[in-house]
């Protein structure tokens, strides 16, 4: 039996089915998956029987990994690649302040909306998430596509924002300031990149908008004010409904993401609640991003992403 792509929704996410993750993949199997990723961008598995090796197995037919995230010190014991994503996990790492202050960012357009990882010179190509626990209800991700977005604007638009470069880091338009273990974290670990705003896409030469939210902190070689309203306007184009597909968990979903060519939504619904949502992450080594123009992306602070990570903490 092959495995079986569903599109799930009009522009993004397909379902996949008749394949077991635990094992080796066919080359059927394979160009099912690779297929179904490229054109849907992000796949959804259900009822798979990992752990942390078997999801670092199956992530690696399609590439490297890097480290586990830019900040984590405490991947898993012999899994320096799995990112664990748990509420309680982020405020061990960040101090009783970071549930705050991304509240209060809340105020501004960040929403949640992000791409993994823009801030390095290299993002994750992709994205695999492997659900443990999650609660009854609530807790669902969504997902936009970014190729959708960048061709649904006006050609003249399209054209103008073809030029643009806009710089990524932690906090986005929010640099994280001052001295709460927060902004400590993340200024002793210093990643800072200028992408350009459109990206063509490696495998497919397709170009999708290269913005979000939660690393975008503005458009290089414009004003502050003229910033704001470009990306306002890509924002806005971006988080459409159109463009998005949801994913309901369950124990052992997998979901697989082009991360090149979309942006993920982490729940805002079960905050208030007292449930356990844990979640296990691995990602792709990506390349340099490059323009329209072919101009590449520009290293500001750090060094590219990869296996080779050192986390400094404490400082």
């Amino acid at each position: 039996m092959n495995a079986i792509a569903r599109p799930a929704s009009g522009h993004i996410g397909a379902d996949i089915s008749d394949v077991d993750l635990s094992t080796p993949l066919s080359a059927d199997d394979f160009a099912t998956i690779q297929s179904a990723l490229d054109r849907w961008k992000v796949v959804f598995f259900r009822g798979q029987q990992l752990d942390h090796a078997g999801q670092i197995a199956f992530a690696r037919q399609f590439g490297d990994l890097t480290y586990a995230h830019p900040h984590d010190d405490a991947p898993p014991a012999d899994h320096p690649e799995i990112f664990t994503i748990d509420p309680r996990r982020y405020e061990e790492r960040y101090g009783k302040g970071f549930k705050e202050a991304v509240q209060k960012r809340q105020y501004s357009y960040f929403s949640g909306w992000h791409t993994d990882v823009t801030a390095a010179v290299n993002p994750p190509a992709g994205s695999i998430l492997r659900a443990e626990t999650v609660p009854e209800f609530g807790g669902d991700t969504t997902w936009t596509n970014l190729v959708a977005a960048y061709e649904g604007l006006s050609p003249q638009v399209r054209a103008f924002v073809d030029n643009l470069r806009a710089e990524h880091r932690y906090g986005g338009s929010e640099k994280p300031a001052g001295d709460s273990e927060y902004a400590r974290r993340v200024n002793a670990n210093l990643l800072v990149a200028i992408h350009p705003v459109v990206r063509v896409h490696p495998r497919t030469g397709e170009r999708g908008l290269f913005v979000n939210p939660g690393f975008t902190s503005h458009i290089v070689d414009v004003s502050p004010r003229e910033s704001r309203a470009i990306l306002n306007l890509l924002y806005e184009e971006l988080t459409r409904p159109e463009y998005t597909v949801r994913f309901r968990w369950e124990p052992g979903s997998v979901a697989f993401w082009d991360n090149r060519a979309t942006s993920h939504l982490a729940p805002r619904d079960i905050e208030h609640l007292d449930v356990e949502r844990r979640l296990h992450r691995v990602t792709l080594i990506g390349e340099t991003p490059v323009g329209p123009d072919g101009t590449e992306s520009e290293l500001v602070a750090g060094k590219p992403f990869t296996a080779d990570h050192r986390v400094v903490v404490d400082a």
